[in-house]
C-alpha cells in the first residue's frame, strides 16, 4: 500500500495541521497556487514534492511545472491546477487529460471526490487561508493492489 498526500492553493501559507494530515505518505502532489518559494521545502520535510503552477504562480517559478504525471504502481496519475480547462468539472478534465486513472486539480477551493467512467477526480480543496466560507482541507489518496481511494483531511481553522 502507496499513500500520496494531495494539496492544492496554499497560496503561501501552510497550517501546522498538514504536517499531521499528510505524515507517511511516500510523495506530496501540490496541485498549483503554491504563492511562495517557502512551501514547496516545508512541504518536503513531510516527503518528496510534486508540484503544478497555478493562475497565482508565475510559470516560471522553480519547482513548478504545468502538470505532472505520475505512475505509482501501475495507477496514472496527472496533476494541473485545472484553471486551464476554464470551470473545472471532471467531465472537463477528463476531456483534457484522457488516458489516467487519477485527475487531480485545484482552482476552486472546493474540496470534491468524484469516480467517473472508472476515473478517480480529485479536488483535495484548499490548504491556505479560508476563503468563500470553506474549510481548508487535504486529502490522502491510497493505492493498494492496483486499487485506489482517496480521503479528505479537513484541517482546523
Amino acid at each position: 500500500m502507496i499513500e500520496i498526500g494531495l494539496i492544492s492553493d496554499t497560496h503561501g501559507m501552510l497550517r501546522a495541521g498538514v504536517h499531521e494530515a499528510l505524515a507517511g505518505v511516500a510523495m506530496i502532489l501540490h496541485a498549483g497556487d503554491v504563492c511562495s518559494d517557502t512551501i514547496l521545502d516545508e512541504l518536503a520535510v513531510i516527503a518528496p514534492v510534486q508540484a503544478v503552477f497555478g493562475n497565482c504562480d508565475a510559470p516560471w517559478t522553480p519547482g513548478l511545472a504545468q502538470e505532472r504525471v505520475v505512475e505509482v504502481d501501475g495507477v496514472r496519475i496527472h496533476v494541473s491546477h485545472g484553471h486551464e480547462v476554464g470551470r473545472p468539472s471532471a467531465a472537463r478534465l477528463m476531456a483534457a487529460y484522457p488516458g489516467f486513472d487519477v485527475l487531480v486539480y485545484g482552482h476552486s477551493h472546493v474540496q470534491k471526490i468524484e469516480r467517473v467512467a472508472g476515473v478517480l477526480v480529485v479536488n483535495p480543496g484548499a490548504a491556505g487561508a479560508p476563503r468563500f466560507d470553506l474549510h481548508p482541507s487535504v486529502a490522502r489518496l491510497t493505492i493498494a493492489d492496483g486499487r485506489v481511494e482517496a480521503v479528505l483531511v479537513e484541517l482546523p481553522d
